[in-house]
């Protein structure tokens, strides 16, 4: 009856060696009754395990429905695993500590902690005090990390990151010659008796063994701190990887970390391999002089309730007005629109494509999204600002009516079911492209409009490729500069290992001596990892209550950008919405063109009113002569038109 409650995925950038499913799937495999993903400072890696546990369950469920099927197929079920939700949260001026959220609220408490501490500090650094975990602590459950003497601080190697510290010690100074230059190693009593005070019941004291010589002296260090403190002992593996067979590559991105190799690392790196999921047998070994330790790992995960599913997600509603619901005002924009489209009369076959849409989205509930991105656009157009829906958006009529797309559906015979359909269960993906120089203006609409705590773009997870991969396990591993330039140059960016021997071997790399063997295993381990969040190109996530509840909110590299801490996958597995507000080169061209016709001809014209059908411009798509045209001027492009030879929109 063991839960591992301090693990890190590969999201505590450059320091867990596994994947989240990696994790999931290997505690499974031990009989483990559950396991808490406790990244640095982040819930990014969280959703990951959500997923590797929900596939789990889904296989779990088959099983049992195939054994009631047949006595003869019956086998043995696995018992039901729990994921846990937390967090390690680094501190200033306080050991770091364990934070498991215990249910809906805590969650939110915790999310709004790596909230605060992310907002006030630069992109990829998180600041937090002790009173910040006081302030936030309502239902969380605390393990504190204690340091015991000539151990080496957990928070030594992000002292020179924290230079700026300063900002704890004189909130109203900028001089980073504040800062503290070193961390006092050892745990004393009295801060962990300040945990006590302020998590009371809920806190306890963590215990990790690395099977080191000093396995017996600490376990007794840390009884006596247990005893002196009154924090519950509880046992934990303070995972960095799944497997031992990953510690190789843990050095390496230690050593890329502090911007070192693996030779000089020295004691930077781990002493040993025993960072992995350990067999329950082996955590009862280690701890049976404090059996009540593996015991309590049970009880922390008793009393944690909450999972990733429990959280709702709502969608802004106060664009529609007072005395009218979300649906009911986007039914008045949508006809009010349709008339507009449609001066002598709304076709009879857009009129019932119209109710039809209308009816789903009503059904589905995404009438607030649709006003969303309406509201975009009305912005946009009233700061003159051109902008067109893209995708499968232009399936809708309601789309074309909100002024969203300007691809008429009485011209054409496309399937809304395409853009949103009840039996794909999917959410509406509505793209909306602005023009390039002036995208930012939106996005500042939106920031301002519903606040930095209700609105955030979404993550990109930056990820090793094959030449990211080779240029940071070369260094690590001590290789020359020129070397690694070479090779790094010498593969495709996104290609297989599997070329990798014979790429060394053509630079003069030996792909059978140590050194090449150690490149390609490496390599292919760090293929695929996380290196760091960037923001999504457009993706704007939009919340009826606070965001910073949902998910964290940080700092991007650009200024007055803030970004969540999940990508655009981690939203569709939670059925979270986002709106594309995307940005394109060709509108801003299009744009001067249209100011061109009304300044020389004294034409005013849009996206929507343009001539149609053209056949000079036919004849053109049809001789390939589409440089600068967009859409259709790649070569492949340009080599099939004179063979398609479109003569309509329709066509092409």
């Amino acid at each position: 009856m063991y839960c591992e409650l301090h693990c890190k995925t590969n999201f505590s950038f450059l320091t867990g060696a596994s994947h989240a499913d990696e994790l999931v799937d290997r505690a499974i495999e031990l009989g483990y009754r559950g396991l808490a993903i406790t990244d640095e400072n982040t819930l990014a890696g969280v959703v990951r395990a959500y997923s590797a546990v929900r596939a789990y369950s889904a296989v779990r469920a088959y099983s049992a429905a195939r054994a009631a099927e047949s006595e003869a197929e019956k086998k043995p079920i696995s018992q039901n695993f729990k994921l846990i939700i937390g967090a390690e949260i680094i501190l200033n001026d306080a050991p770091p500590v364990l934070l498991w959220a215990t249910d809906r609220k805590s969650y939110g408490q915790l999310s709004r902690l790596i909230t605060v501490g992310r907002r006030r500090a630069p992109k990829g650094e998180c600041w937090l005090s002790f009173d910040d975990v006081v302030s936030h602590s309502e239902g969380l459950l605390a393990g504190v990390l204690p340091c015991l003497p000539g151990q080496r601080s957990r928070i030594d190697h992000i002292d020179a990151d924290h230079a700026s510290f300063a900002w704890f010690q004189n909130k109203n100074s900028n001089n980073p010659t504040n800062a503290p230059t070193s961390q006092q190693t050892t745990t004393q009593p009295n801060q962990l008796h300040q945990y006590r005070e302020a998590f009371g019941d809920r806190a306890y004291l963590m215990a990790s063994l690395y099977q080191g010589v000093d396995d017996s002296w600490r376990l007794d260090q840390l009884q006596q701190l247990s005893q002196t403190s009154g924090l519950p002992l509880v046992a934990c593996g303070d995972v960095l990887y799944h497997q031992p067979s990953r510690l190789p590559l843990h050095d390496v991105l230690t050593a890329t970390k502090h911007h070192t190799n693996v030779t000089a690392a020295g004691d930077l790196l781990v002493p040993n391999a025993q960072r992995h999921l350990k067999t329950v047998d082996a955590h009862r070994s280690a701890f049976a002089a404090a059996p009540g330790a593996i015991a309590r790992t049970q009880e922390i995960a008793d009393r944690c309730d909450f999972k990733l599913s429990d959280l709702r997600y709502e969608y802004p509603e106060e664009l529609a007005p007072a005395g009218q619901t979300p649906i009911q005002h986007l039914r008045h924009l949508t006809a009010a629109g349709a008339n507009k489209r449609y001066p002598t009369g709304v076709p009879a076959k857009v009129d019932q494509q119209i109710e039809h849409e209308l009816k789903l989205i009503d059904e589905l509930r995404y009438e607030a999204y649709f006003l969303t991105v309406w509201d975009l656009v009305r912005f946009a157009r009233s700061q003159n600002i051109l902008c067109q829906g893209r995708g499968s958006a232009a399936n809708s009529a309601v789309c074309y009516c909100l002024g969203v797309t300007s691809v008429d559906p009485a011209t054409t015979d496309l399937l809304f079911e395409r853009f949103i359909s009840k039996e794909r269960d999917e959410a509406p993906d509505i793209d909306v492209d602005f023009e390039h120089e002036r995208r930012e203006e939106v996005l500042q609409y939106l920031y301002n409009k519903y606040g930095r705590h209700r609105a955030g773009l979404a993550a990109t997870v930056v990820t090793y490729r094959t030449r990211s991969a080779v240029r940071d396990v070369g260094k690590a591993l001590g290789l020359s500069l020129d070397r690694i330039d070479a090779l790094a140059k010498h593969v495709e960016g996104y290609s297989s290992e599997s070329n990798l021997p014979q790429k060394m071997s053509d630079i003069g790399i030996d792909p059978e001596s140590d050194i090449g063997r150690q490149m390609v295993y490496l390599v292919n381990d760090l293929m695929g990892f996380p290196r760091h969040l960037s923001q999504h190109v457009g993706g704007m996530v939009i919340t009826q209550g606070p965001l910073d509840e949902l998910v964290p909110i940080e700092n991007a590299a650009m200024d007055d950008r803030t970004i969540i801490q999940w990508d655009k996958s981690d939203l569709e597995e939670l059925g979270l919405l986002k709106v594309d507000c995307l940005c394109l080169g060709m509108l801003s061209a299009i744009r001067r063109c249209f100011d061109l016709l009304e300044n020389h001809w004294g034409r005013s014209c849009t996206l929507a009113n343009l001539p149609k059908e053209d056949p000079l411009v036919y004849d053109m798509i049809c001789d390939a002569d589409t440089i600068g045209v967009f859409q259709i001027e790649s070569r492949g492009q340009m080599s099939m038109l004179p063979r398609l030879r479109p003569r309509c929109w329709y066509d092409l």
